[in-house]
């Protein structure tokens, strides 16, 4: 009899640790450093706001996050990687309206689907701004689109890739000036911001993370922000309803993603330590600096950021019915 209590106590107790060892690795996360993909090239809005956020969430979590840069097919060759990547924590991406919402209407054969990432937590609102070259003959957004429309189809505007969140600001503010204008996509916005600086694009869609220093810097000319309130970082760029074209909104976000089947004890960990980032007197600052917004506390939940891809992707399947390729 005492031996088979003595086998039966020695399979509950192997059982027991294996059940033990197999949530180790769950409790002792991060036990190296993390991969964050940014879907596009350094020096554009996301990888801005990855490095701002990455750097205090690292500081949280007392391990390194590595920023990868992998540009192409306006985010969805990134978001392709991290949604193949183990659902272990150590590889999380930074995604926004356009590579996690437009990209499905856009690329309908995509290898992933919204299902394919579980949500971490929003990390950042952002703002579009459209902005000429410093030489461009306007003065101000209507004096452009008269331009535009008695130049049909001779304007370009830059934006970071068909998918990008720039490419979104540029639809949204076509489709409301009603203009034909030339959108050109680039591998990421510094490519684009650069060439409207040396004049060889007439202009740029872009958020105003990455473009308001060349603005103060007057290297370009912005015309609208497409918010209902100013930016107090460009106090003087007026906003669409003030500029004559209130039916331009192009308020953006950008949140964190990780693997489906990522366990919730490690999204859990990565959402305190993004709330930690956005809450940090650093972050706080550069996003004034990048005339960028951190959300409410009721906005960092993954269910919040779940919400938001949703509807985003309910809104540009209206919006791009005309891209599918």
């Amino acid at each position: 009899m005492l031996g088979r209590w003595c086998l039966a106590a020695a399979a509950a107790l192997v059982f027991a640790s294996a059940a033990n060892a197999q949530d180790l690795p769950k409790q002792d996360f991060p036990k190296r450093p993390i991969t964050m993909i940014v879907p596009f090239t350094a020096g554009g809005t996301s990888d801005v706001i990855a490095r701002a956020v990455a750097d205090q969430m690292s500081a949280a979590l007392g391990q390194s996050i590595i920023i990868e840069n992998v540009g192409g097919a306006g985010g969805s060759t990134a978001l392709t990687r991290a949604a193949r990547a183990e659902p272990d924590g150590y590889t999380i991406a930074i995604g926004n309206a356009g590579t996690n919402a437009a990209t499905y209407t856009i690329y309908p054969k995509l290898s992933f689907t919204p299902g394919s990432f579980a949500p971490i937590a929003v990390v950042a609102k952002t703002f579009g701004i459209v902005a000429l070259r410093k030489d461009f003959p306007a003065r101000d957004l209507k004096d452009f689109i008269d331009y535009a429309k008695k130049n049909p189809g001779k304007v370009n505007l830059g934006h970071a890739g068909v998918g990008s969140s720039n490419y979104l600001i540029c639809k949204s503010f076509v489709h409301a000036a009603g203009i034909d204008v030339q959108l050109v996509g680039y591998r990421g916005a510094a490519l684009a911001l650069t060439d409207a600086i040396g004049s060889q694009i007439d202009g740029v869609c872009d958020a105003a993370a990455s473009v308001s220093q060349a603005i103060d810097d007057r290297l370009v000319k912005a015309v609208v922000v497409g918010s209902t309130v100013r930016l107090t970082s460009l106090p003087e760029l007026p906003t669409s309803a003030e500029a004559g074209l209130p039916e331009f909104e192009a308020q953006g976000w950008n949140g964190l993603f990780a693997p489906k089947g990522t366990p919730p004890e490690i999204i859990a960990k990565l959402n305190t330590a993004a709330r930690t980032a956005v809450a940090s007197e650093a972050v706080k600052k550069r996003f004034v600096d990048l005339s960028t917004v951190a959300p409410d506390d009721n906005e960092l939940t993954p269910e919040a950021l779940q919400q938001l891809v949703t509807r985003d992707v309910a809104k540009y399947r209206t919006l791009l019915a005309d891209d599918k390729k």
